[in-house]
């Protein structure tokens, strides 16, 4: 389990550079970002800061729906940890180091294969094609980058560039956002850029959790936060426009357009919807399951928070909370 683990660690980190998966299995393929930028007004294109709004065009569906696969890698997950935990004590067993039931533990080891075993069964069997229509992952998240564009090309920052990315190869290991970062990372300074992704935004209307989240932090133990500024920033946006948002946290299963600016050091941050996950990757994520309001209610929020940051940008310079 560890060498499959590091395996996957190194295979995923930065899936882009070939190396020798890239160069002997697997096929190419052309794709192509769609972007558009619009410049500062109060500050040269070079020395202002840069906010990307973005979501991704391509869409996929497999043998399990989303929410099937993320619990199959939390199984995965934790069982394997409990099972770490049992072989210690059978060893501590074996040598007469602690006294315990030997049968609990006998149990305890093979529930946990079996279930390991049942959780790679699913993932091995994951199948991709494409039968998807790609509503909620990710036209949901494609729409609410064109309305914010519509806004901003009428209304300038003083003190950003603002990108307007759809971003291709997300499926494919987000691809599209990785190339995107690769090739402007001579124009970026890190800590003066901020990155709001769409991703599956709203879900069915009946859905209890149909609303706009957001990914406030990751990991088992420590739990890391992600992007401080920015989600302070979207707490505040929507306490003003009197709008909800929650943070959530998750362990693991979340592989989104924002992992190439946090390899990078940039300040990013998703904005979804879980509840999404019981439609997306299959042939049931059709456009009913959109739901406007939640999308109205998402443009509102990251709107006011683009608007924040550029009217604090001074405040956020003197707080060195962004290099200026």
């Amino acid at each position: 389990m560890s060498l499959i683990v590091f395996l996957i660690i190194k295979g995923l980190k930065y899936p882009e550079k070939k190396r020798f998966w890239g160069e002997y299995f697997g096929s190419t393929v052309q794709a192509t970002n769609v972007f558009l930028t619009i410049p500062a007004k109060s500050i040269p294109r070079e020395e202002a800061g840069n906010i990307i709004i973005s979501a991704h065009l391509d869409s996929k569906s497999q043998t399990f729906k989303t929410v099937w696969r993320i619990l199959s890698y939390r199984i995965w997950l934790f069982c394997g940890i409990i099972l770490g935990g049992f072989y210690i004590a059978f060893l501590l067993y074996t040598y007469d180091i602690v006294e315990l039931n030997y049968l609990i533990v006998q149990i305890g080891i093979w529930t946990l294969t079996v279930l390991i075993s049942f959780s790679n069964l699913i993932l091995i069997f994951l199948n991709t094609h494409n039968k998807s229509p790609g509503a909620l992952d990710n036209a949901s998240g494609m729409s609410i980058v064109f309305e914010l564009s519509r806004y901003f090309k009428d209304h300038k920052l003083d003190n950003f560039n603002i990108w307007f990315c759809q971003f291709s190869g997300e499926e494919l290991g987000t691809m599209g956002s990785r190339i995107f970062v690769n090739n402007r990372e001579d124009q970026f300074v890190k800590e003066k850029v901020f990155q709001l992704n769409f991703d599956m935004v709203s879900s069915a209307k009946r859905e209890k959790r149909n609303r706009v989240e957001y990914l406030k932090s990751y990991g088992l133990i420590p739990r890391k936060k992600v992007a401080p500024i920015l989600s302070k920033y979207l707490d505040k946006a929507a306490s003003e426009e009197d709008v909800k948002i929650y943070g959530f946290h998750i362990t693991t299963g979340a592989h989104l357009d924002s992992v190439a600016f946090h390899l990078r050091g940039y300040s990013a941050i998703d904005i979804t919807t879980r509840d999404a996950a019981f439609y997306t990757h299959n042939k049931g994520d059709t456009p009913d399951k959109v739901d406007p309001h939640v999308l109205v209610e998402a443009c509102i929020i990251a709107r006011r928070v683009i608007l924040m940051l550029d009217k604090d940008y001074k405040i956020l310079c003197e707080n060195r909370e962004i290099v200026c």
